[in-house]
């Protein structure tokens, strides 16, 4: 199993994300993922600011050399398809080997920023025929590209298209439940299952419960220190994940990234 976390991508400073993924790296994590949104809107319903995936992704491919670089992920409605494929390929040549497309429906949270940006939204039937194209032009571009989404519409672009698929937030038998069929019947080879959520990480879990608290972080996030993290990480293996993919609430804090790789990964059970 895989380990990863996400990066700060809801920032105006573009270093701050390229420190985190550099740290990642040192750290030994596999991988960085960056979200695709063009504005997020905070509890007050203020914009908070976003940096743009594809170019996002494009830095971080230039200042590392050995970790995954994957979207988390790519909504099919917001460009092209042949637009995404092409940045995709592009990105594959810069850090060839490395990148993870992860591409998805869009959700109700996309509706205000496609809509405030002219992109429309369109009905989900719509939305799903717009992923299978943008897969279907996106892989064997040089990068794996997965689906990510849970209703069973998505699921079955990600099992007939895809190279994976993600889940994101599902507790472990859900996504056990959910994954077991799908690599069961993936048409492409090596199909990997793959789970993404929110974690809050301390010294120790007293530490992690009260940053959480200071956070506001929401329920259905991992909290813990470095151990009771591990185990958490560990059910998801168990449940047949290949990567799991941690978001930090705090994401900007490059301590994370050495917490997991340095205190977290070396906890988790052997493959």
């Amino acid at each position: 199993m895989k380990l990863g976390l996400t990066l700060p991508s809801f920032v105006d400073d573009p270093s701050i994300p390229l420190a985190v993924a550099s740290a990642a790296e040192v750290a030994g994590l596999d991988g960085v993922f960056a979200y695709d949104h063009l504005f997020r809107l905070a509890a007050d319903g203020t914009r908070r600011p976003a940096l743009e995936g594809v170019a996002l992704l494009g830095a971080v491919a230039g200042a590392t050399t050995r970790i995954a670089i994957g979207s988390l992920v790519f909504r099919a409605w917001s460009r092209p398809p042949r637009s995404l494929a092409s940045a995709v390929a592009t990105l594959s040549r810069i850090a060839p080997g490395r990148v993870v497309a992860a591409i998805g429906a869009g959700d109700s949270e996309s509706r205000e920023e496609n809509e405030t940006f002219g992109l429309g939204f369109g009905t989900m039937a719509e939305r799903v025929e717009r992923l299978t194209a943008t897969v279907r032009a996106t892989r064997d571009q040089g990068a794996r590209v997965w689906v990510g989404g849970g209703t069973a519409a998505v699921r079955a672009v990600a099992a007939a298209e895809a190279d994976g698929w993600n889940a994101w937030g599902t507790p472990p038998e859900r996504f056990e439940a959910d994954a077991t069929p799908l690599r069961a019947t993936a048409v492409r080879p090596s199909f990997e299952c793959t789970w993404g959520g929110l974690v809050v990480l301390g010294d120790d879990d007293a530490a992690a419960r009260a940053k959480a608290d200071d956070l506001g972080a929401s329920s259905g996030t991992i909290v813990g220190g470095p151990a009771t993290v591990a185990r958490a990480v560990d059910a998801y293996g168990r449940a047949g994940a290949d990567w799991v993919i941690l978001a930090p609430v705090d994401s900007h804090d490059p301590e994370n990234a050495r917490r997991l790789g340095h205190e977290v990964k070396e906890r988790l059970a052997p493959e």
